[in-house]
């Protein structure tokens, strides 16, 4: 897939006509990444907008003494350290990858050259940015009025819904997440998502083969949030 279907098949700018299409598919570079490899630190200088080509991205929130709280996890054809480049400020999280994949690479200044008299881009910036919010509303709705089996539920069925593979009724989650990696999407310990994964396998709810969780019965699932 080249440069400009990749842009066309994300939500950022998938409204460009096929001249600005070609022209912004021009400015970007590809950058191979490794899993675990850091592709950049909170803190550090927002000088880029990512673009998912294939494999999955975390942004995370890391601690002073090694733990993270893992914002959100991005695949093919989603943007992320659009913040930084918007603002000019610092980048506010880590961004790691979870498997090997590629990206591509638009330099802020490229960027922000791109948006003037760019209207239908702009507006489909703000609205993303506006959907980005939300989320971290929810999230923080979540952490304070749902229960840890609850929010552990809800979190199973959005990354179903995001990175989901369907076999029938069943949906296998196609992300290398380790328990830890799941503990710090929803604020909780290893420990308590050893326990969420063992009830849910006694009911079954979902069956787990190393780090994959399928789940099988999603619509019981859901049933578990409220």
């Amino acid at each position: 897939m080249n440069a400009e279907n990749s842009l066309r098949e994300g939500t950022l700018f998938q409204s460009l006509n096929p001249e600005d299409g070609r022209r912004l598919a021009a400015s970007l570079s590809s950058r191979s990444v490794k899993k675990g490899e850091v592709i950049f630190r909170k803190g550090s200088e927002g000088d880029a907008l990512y673009i998912i080509k294939n494999g999955s991205i975390k942004i995370a929130l890391p601690s002073p003494d090694g733990d993270e709280m893992i914002l959100a996890i991005f695949s093919r054809g989603d943007f992320f350290g659009e913040m930084a480049i918007v603002d000019g400020l610092p980048r506010s999280a880590d961004a790691v990858a979870l498997e090997p994949g590629e990206v591509l690479v638009l330099s802020r200044g490229d960027f922000l050259r791109f948006l003037k008299d760019k209207e239908s881009a702009i507006q489909s910036i703000l609205y993303s940015l506006s959907m980005r919010l939300r989320k971290t509303d929810d999230l923080l709705e979540d952490t304070c009025f749902l229960n840890i089996s609850e929010r552990f539920a809800k979190k199973l069925v959005e990354l179903a819904e995001d990175h989901g593979r369907k076999n029938g009724e069943a949906i296998s989650i196609d992300l290398d997440l380790t328990q830890t990696d799941l503990a710090s999407m929803i604020g909780a310990t290893r420990e308590s998502i050893n326990k969420e994964l063992r009830i849910l396998r006694e009911k079954g709810l979902v069956r787990t083969e190393g780090n994959t969780i399928r789940i099988q019965n999603p619509e019981r699932l859901k049933r578990r949030i409220y």
